[in-house]
C-alpha cells in the first residue's frame, strides 16, 4: 500500500509543474497552494525513504504493522493533494477558454486585416492606432509571441506587461501623442479640424488669405478594461482627446484646451453570438472591417480628424444589440441620439412695436424740488412662426453658445454584414423624426397706441394701430392656434471593402442617400429647410465616398479618398399676410441674391450680442464683416485627398510614424438672383490644404 501511494505521489509531483508552467500572471494563489500540497507530498515521501534506507530488512514487519492512524493520515494528505490539483485544473481550463477567445480575436482581425506582418507587429509591441483594433498579449511561458519571438526571461520579469491585471479584470491603456500642422491657402480660422461647410467664397475676407496652425490637441488617450465569466466577456472602453475649447482656451500662450470624450461604452459578448453595447460610441451606420464589432471600425486614415468628405458617421449615445451567425453574416440593430440641422431663408416675420417708460428727474435745483419726467421709447421686436429649439441651458450641463432641438424621439439604425472569405460587405438604414412648433396666428396682435413724447406736438402723434384678429382662430393672440408638426425622414446605405493583391491593396465604397441626413455627413449640410407656413421641409441629401489604401511594405501606408455630399434646393413662393408682399423662402431657391458673394465686407468694429454669439466683446481687429446680397447655400461639397502614413519604428517600445495629407475642396452653391434680370450667379469656394502628423503610439 506504501508502495501505491508514493508512486501516486511522484506521478503527482511529475504533472503538476507541468501544468504549472501554463499558469499567467494573477493565477499564483491556487498555483502556491498546490505546490505546498507538492512539498508536503514530497517530503513525506522523502521521510519514507529515507526510514527504508536505514532499517533492516525487519522494517517489512514494522510496515505490515503499520497503525490504522498512520494509513489515514497518509490518505487524508493524498485527497488533499487531489483536491488541489483540481482547483488547479479548473483554474486552467478557464485560463485555457480565455486564451482560445483571445486567439478567434486575433485571427478574425489578422484575417481582416490588409496586412498581415504588420498587424501582428503591432499587436506584439505597439498600441493600435484609430483605425485597427488591437488585443493585449499576455505571455504564456514556452509560447512564441505574434512575432515569432519567444518571451524574454528578463522581459517577463523585469518589465511590466502590455495589459494590466486588477481585481480579476485585464486593463489596457493606449492611445498616442502627436505633433500636427495645417496649412490652408484659404482661411477658415479653424484647428487641425476642417469646417467643410465653411470653405470661404472669394467675398469672404478669409478667402483673400492664407492660415496655418500647428496643435496637439487631437493626442489621444484610451483604456479598455475586459473580463470574462463563464459565457460572457465584459467590456469597457473609454477614448479621449483635447479637441474641446473651454471658454477661456486660445493660442496666445498658454495654449490651455480641455478634454473631451469621444467613445465611453461598456459591452456584454456572449459566446451565442449575442452581444448588448450601451454608451457613446461610433453610430452603427459607420463602416467595420469584419463583422460589426466595437473597435473595428473602418475609418479613414486621414490626419484631418473631421475625416473627409463623403464619409458617414456620428459618435453619438446609443444602445446597440448585435447577433452574429457564425462568422459569416451578422445583424445589428441601435437606438442612437437625434438632432435636427436647419436653414431657411425669407420665411415670413412680423415687426411688433412696444413700448418702455423710463422715470428721469425728481431730485432738486439749489434745494428747489424738480418733479420727475416720464420718457417713452418705442421698441421693435420681430418674430417668425416656428420654433425647432433653444440654446443650451447651463443648469441642464448643454453649451449655453450652441443650439439644441427639441428632439421627439431616438434614431433607430439597421444593419446587416455579410464576410463571405473575400472582401466585407455592408447593407443599413436609418429613420429619424423632426419636429418643429408652429405659429399659425404669429400676426395677430392687440393694437397699438403711439404715446406722446416729451416735447411732443400731442395733434402730431400717429393715429392708433388697430387689432389684428386671426381668421383661423378669431384671437388677437399671436400664439393662439400654435400646434406641433412632425416629419419623418431617414435613408438606405452600403459600404463594401475588398483586399486586392494579396492583401497589399484594399479597396472601398460608401453610399448614404435618404431624405434628412445631412448631419450624418462629414461636410455638414444641412437636414431641413421650414416653409413659409412655419413647417419643416426635409431636404434629400446623398453622400459617396471611395477608399483605396495601399500597403506597399510593413512600414508604409498610402490612401487616396475622393468624396462628395449633396443637398437638395427647396423654394417656396408666398404672400406676406401682413405687408401683402410676395416673397420666397426656403433653402437654394433660385430667386435668392447670390451676387453679393464675391464681394468683400469690412470688417466689424463691435460686435452684436446675440445669446449665442462666437464674437468676443471689444475684440477689434477680430471680427469679419458678414457678406451681403449671398444666400449662397451649398449644393454639394467635393474632396480629394491622398496621404501617407511611414512607421519609423513598430515594436515592444511603441510605434513612431509620421504622415503628411493633401487635400483639395470645392464648395459648390445654388445658383441664386445677380440683382440683373435674367443673370444667375452661382457663388463657388476652394481650399488646398496641407497636413503633417507626428505620432508616438503607446505600446
Amino acid at each position: 500500500m506504501r508502495v501505491f501511494l508514493t508512486w501516486l505521489l511522484a506521478l503527482g509531483m511529475i504533472v503538476s509543474p507541468a501544468m504549472a508552467g501554463t499558469d499567467r500572471p494573477g493565477d499564483g494563489k491556487d498555483t502556491t497552494a498546490a505546490k505546498s500540497s507538492v512539498a508536503s507530498a514530497t517530503a513525506e515521501k522523502d521521510k519514507t525513504a529515507d526510514a527504508t534506507a536505514n532499517t533492516p530488512d525487519t522494517s517489512k514487519t514494522n510496515a505490515a504493522a503499520t497503525t490504522p492512524s498512520s494509513l489515514e493520515t497518509e490518505i487524508q494528505q493524498l485527497r488533499d493533494l487531489i483536491e488541489n490539483q483540481s482547483k488547479l485544473l479548473q483554474a486552467q481550463s478557464e485560463q485555457l477558454k480565455e486564451q482560445q477567445h483571445r486567439m478567434q480575436v486575433l485571427e478574425s482581425q489578422i484575417s481582416s486585416s490588409s496586412n498581415p506582418e504588420a498587424f501582428a507587429a503591432s499587436v506584439s509591441g505597439s498600441a493600435p492606432d484609430s483605425h485597427t483594433a488591437g488585443v493585449a498579449s499576455v505571455p504564456v511561458a514556452g509560447v512564441p509571441n505574434p512575432s515569432g519571438r519567444a518571451e524574454r526571461s528578463g522581459q517577463a520579469a523585469g518589465e511590466s506587461p502590455l495589459a494590466l491585471h486588477f481585481k480579476g479584470i485585464t486593463i489596457s491603456p493606449g492611445g498616442f501623442l502627436a505633433a500636427e500642422t495645417v496649412f490652408r491657402n484659404k482661411a477658415v480660422g479653424a484647428d487641425i479640424n476642417t469646417g467643410f461647410n465653411n470653405i470661404p467664397f472669394s467675398g469672404n475676407s478669409g478667402g483673400q488669405t492664407t492660415e496655418w496652425n500647428s496643435s496637439a490637441r487631437q493626442s489621444r488617450l484610451t483604456m479598455l478594461a475586459e473580463g470574462r465569466l463563464a459565457s460572457v466577456k465584459l467590456s469597457g472602453y473609454v477614448e479621449t482627446d483635447f479637441l474641446g475649447a473651454g471658454i477661456t482656451s486660445n493660442n496666445n500662450e498658454s495654449n490651455s484646451y480641455v478634454l473631451r470624450l469621444r467613445q465611453g461604452w461598456g459591452q456584454a459578448k456572449f459566446d451565442n453570438g449575442w452581444s448588448i453595447t450601451g454608451g457613446q460610441m461610433w453610430s452603427l451606420i459607420v463602416e467595420t472591417r469584419k463583422s460589426i464589432d466595437n473597435r473595428a471600425e473602418a475609418l479613414p486614415m486621414t490626419i484631418d480628424p473631421q475625416y473627409t468628405v463623403g464619409f458617414s458617421w456620428a459618435r453619438q449615445e446609443g444602445l446597440r444589440v448585435v447577433k452574429s451567425f457564425g462568422d459569416k453574416f451578422t445583424l445589428a440593430a441601435s437606438v442612437e441620439g437625434s438632432a435636427t440641422t436647419t436653414q431657411v431663408h425669407g420665411n415670413p416675420t412680423v415687426t411688433t412695436l412696444s413700448t418702455v417708460n423710463s422715470v428721469l428727474g425728481g431730485g432738486s435745483v439749489g434745494g428747489v424740488p424738480t418733479p420727475p419726467v416720464t420718457t417713452s421709447t418705442i421698441t421693435t421686436t420681430v418674430f417668425n412662426n416656428f420654433l425647432i429649439g433653444a440654446p443650451g441651458l447651463s443648469a441642464g450641463l448643454y453649451n449655453p453658445t450652441g443650439t439644441y432641438a427639441y428632439d421627439k424621439a431616438p434614431d433607430f439604425v439597421f444593419k446587416a454584414a455579410v464576410d463571405p472569405g473575400w472582401g466585407h460587405y455592408e447593407l443599413f438604414g436609418v429613420v429619424s423624426t423632426f419636429r418643429d412648433r408652429v405659429f399659425p396666428c404669429y400676426f395677430a396682435n392687440n393694437g397699438f397706441t403711439f404715446p406722446t413724447l416729451p416735447g411732443e406736438d400731442p395733434t402730431n402723434v400717429p393715429a392708433p394701430i388697430p387689432p389684428t384678429t386671426c381668421p383661423l382662430t378669431g384671437s388677437t393672440s399671436p400664439t393662439s392656434g400654435a400646434f406641433n408638426n412632425g416629419r419623418t425622414g431617414g435613408g438606405v446605405g452600403a459600404n463594401a471593402r475588398v483586399p486586392l493583391f494579396s492583401k497589399k491593396v484594399e479597396a472601398g465604397v460608401h453610399f448614404l442617400g435618404g431624405s434628412g441626413i445631412g448631419r450624418y455627413g462629414t461636410g455638414q449640410l444641412v437636414d431641413s429647410t421650414v416653409r413659409p407656413d412655419g413647417t419643416l421641409a426635409l431636404l434629400r441629401n446623398y453622400q459617396a465616398l471611395g477608399t483605396l489604401e495601399l500597403h506597399p511594405t510593413p512600414k508604409l501606408d498610402i490612401y487616396l479618398n475622393a468624396g462628395g455630399e449633396y443637398a437638395s434646393r427647396a423654394s417656396y413662393s408666398f404672400t406676406n399676410l401682413v405687408t401683402g408682399k410676395a416673397g420666397v423662402a426656403g433653402y437654394g431657391s433660385p430667386a435668392f441674391r447670390n451676387d453679393g458673394c464675391s464681394v468683400e465686407p469690412l470688417p466689424v468694429a463691435t460686435p452684436g450680442n446675440p445669446p449665442n454669439t462666437t464674437a468676443v466683446l471689444g475684440s477689434v481687429g477680430f471680427i469679419p464683416g458678414s457678406l451681403a446680397n449671398c444666400a449662397g447655400d451649398p449644393r454639394i461639397i467635393i474632396e480629394g485627398t491622398m496621404g501617407f502614413w511611414y512607421r519609423f519604428y513598430n515594436g515592444e517600445k511603441g510605434r513612431v510614424q509620421w504622415g503628411a495629407q493633401y487635400s483639395y475642396i470645392t464648395r459648390n452653391a445654388w445658383s441664386g438672383a445677380s440683382g440683373t434680370e435674367g443673370v444667375s450667379s452661382t457663388p463657388h469656394g476652394i481650399d488646398n490644404m496641407i497636413f503633417t502628423s507626428f505620432r508616438y503610439y503607446l505600446p
